[in-house]
């Protein structure tokens, strides 16, 4: 698997968001605490949803957030938030989230590789599930098998 590392920084557990965009925002704000991204990504991964809509809402219950390549990705990174109540982004069908992934990725050719580890690691409908009620980051790293 080529998802990067996911230090402790960059697990945010049974957190509150009472929007899409407060969720986006803890998850960018464990991008830049881990050292991966400036908080310009934040903001990109927000204007992804503004401008294409909840795409990003990709199984029942989990958000996989991400932007484009670019300088506010300092390395590639992988954050992970769980929320205490599930929010809304308006998904028809997958909504509401309790799990939002976020991953920076420095490189444009890289980023197809590490998305589809991603979708290969939720084709187990549990993994949300466990993710959620995870209570410490070394076992939100179990689950996704990666280091820290």
């Amino acid at each position: 698997m080529s998802l990067p590392p996911l230090p402790d920084e960059a697990v945010v557990l049974g957190a509150s968001a009472p929007t899409w965009r407060d969720a986006l925002r803890l998850a960018g704000g464990a991008l830049v605490a881990s050292g991966a991204a400036t908080a310009a990504y934040t903001d990109a991964m927000i204007a992804m949803v503004e401008e294409h809509g909840p795409y990003i809402v990709i199984a029942p219950g989990l958000a996989f957030a991400h932007a484009r390549p670019g300088a506010a990705v300092l390395r590639d990174g992988l954050a992970v938030v769980t929320l205490a109540e599930p929010v809304a982004f308006g998904h028809p069908h997958n909504d509401p989230v309790s799990v939002v992934l976020a991953l920076s990725v420095a490189e444009i050719g890289t980023h197809l590789e590490s998305i589809g580890d991603i979708a290969n690691l939720f084709n187990d409908q549990s993994t949300t599930s466990r993710l959620a009620a995870a209570a410490a980051p070394a076992e939100v790293r179990a689950i996704m098998g990666v280091s820290a």
